[in-house]
Formats: structure tokens, sequence, C-alpha cells
């Protein structure tokens, strides 16, 4: 007998261990799966990131602008364009002039009516007379007082006597690809003079490759450079004559002491031997 209830006690422990698995099985099988147990979270919902463009954008491609592009600065755009630093951050309204990016679009010619020449031409006026005296009107033909503003442009190459800036010999010619000037020798702390009337409107060494550089503007249409000079001797904004010394002779970025003097009509270097006097 005691066989018999030690099988059947053994039995029914099998059948209860088999219900257990049973049960572990079917709740297995019937667990939500664990993406619908835990749900979806929301999307957040989709944010628009507005666009900023670039300032002065809706001028780009235009007449009289240009878009700064990859290792510009304001000096070497306004040195191209043959305008001042100082009036390119007037034009385009920059508060820091140290801090333009690629893609913006400055202007680099004057706005109407904002053109300065440096050295204005003396001609007589023609002063309107007063409709009270005709007989002071009759003494000059209507036609000659007319034509008389008009006899000679205004920015004419003319109207700049040039002179050297410098007395030493040339050591390198113009190269329109090479060389945008030409480069006078001379010994350290030689005078450095200004090539013609006109007004500083850059000193210091913020241009790669000229040094301590001077840039004179002298009228709506020429600027000349003198650059790896050892001393500078004016401040921007100064009013400058032909013949007045400027700076002393250096070699600052340059291999040797020398003066490179550039001139720019409306931004393009041309040869300076074409307009300084024969020697």
């Amino acid at each position: 007998m005691m066989r018999v209830y030690r099988r059947l006690g053994f039995g029914v422990c099998i059948a209860g261990v088999a219900l257990l698995l049973v049960g572990c099985g079917s709740t297995a099988v019937n667990r939500a799966p664990v993406e619908d147990r835990l749900g979806k979270a929301p999307s957040a919902p989709a944010t628009t990131v507005p666009v900023t463009q670039p300032a002065g954008f809706e001028n780009a491609g235009k007449p009289g602008y240009y878009t700064v592009k990859p290792g510009d600065t304001l000096l070497r755009i306004s040195l191209e364009h043959g305008q001042s630093v100082q009036d390119m951050v007037r034009w385009n309204q920059l508060e820091n002039p140290n801090r333009i990016e690629v893609g913006q679009v400055l202007r680099v010619v004057p706005p109407v009516g904002s053109e300065v020449v440096v050295k204005p031409i003396s001609k007589p006026q023609v002063v309107a007379t007063p409709a009270s005296a005709p007989q002071a009107a009759a003494s000059e033909p209507p036609a000659a007082a007319a034509s008389a503003p008009s006899s000679k442009p205004a920015l004419a190459e003319d109207d700049i006597r040039w002179i050297w800036p410098a007395n030493g010999a040339v050591l390198a010619g113009f190269d329109d690809v090479k060389n945008k000037g030409v480069d006078i020798g001379g010994k350290a702390g030689e005078p450095v003079l200004a090539a013609a009337d006109g007004r500083v409107v850059y000193v210091g060494a913020g241009l790669r490759g000229y040094g301590n550089l001077i840039i004179l503007k002298h009228n709506n249409v020429y600027l000349t450079a003198y650059a790896h000079n050892q001393t500078l001797l004016v401040k921007e904004d100064q009013s400058v004559l032909k013949g007045q010394k400027i700076a002393e002779m250096g070699s600052s970025d340059a291999d040797r002491v020398k003066l490179h003097f550039e001139v720019r009509r409306q931004g393009k270097p041309v040869d300076p031997i074409k307009y300084l006097p024969a020697r």
C-alpha cells in the first residue's frame, strides 16, 4: 500500500508541476506586447526654424553692390573698389567693421548725392543775375554762361599732378597679376611722400602682404597705397599735401627695405609709371 501511495504522490507532484508550467506558458502567450503596453509617445509638434538671410541679401547682384566671399575683409573690399573703410562703414551702417559674414551684400559705391571730392577743382562760379537787373544779364550771353561749368570734366585725369613718393630706383615694375604697383628701393628711415593732395583713409597693418600701410584718397576716382613702411606719420581722416612726408621707408612684411606704391583708378590697379613724371 505504501508503494501505491508513494506512486500516487509522485504522480500528483508531476501533475502539479505540469499545471504550473502550463500556467506560466499561458501567461506568456496572453501577455500584451511591450509596445502595446507602453503605448506610443505623442509626436512633438513640428517647429519651423526661421531662415536668417545675410544682411543686404535683397541687393545681391545689383550694380554698386558686392557679395562677401570667404577670406574677404572690409579693408580689402574697400581697396579693390576704390573706397575708404570709413565710407563703407557709413554706407552699410556696420556696427563692427571687423565683422562681416560670407554672403553679406555691401554697398561699394556712394549713395546718390553723397559723393565727396577730396580735392575740389577751382573754377569761376557763374552767379545767377537777379531779375531786377536786366542790364547785367545782357552783359554776358546766356549760352556762354551755360557752357562754362561743363567745359572740363570734374574728375579728368589731368586734375592730378603726381610726384614720385620716394627717390630710390625702381626694383620691380607693375604686373597686373604679380605686382599691382611698383617697388621703389631705398634705406630704412628715408622719407615716403604723398604723391598728390589727398585724405588719409587708412593707416595700419591689417592687409596681409602690405605691412605698415597708408592709403590716400585723392578724389572719387583715385587712391594711392604706400606699403612696407617702418614708421607711419599720419592719422586717418587727415588731409595731406603733395610732397608731404607721411611715412618712413621700412621692410615690414617684406624681404628688404622698399616702398611698394600703388595707384588705383576706381579700385583697379594701374601702372604708376604711366602717371608719374619722367625721371
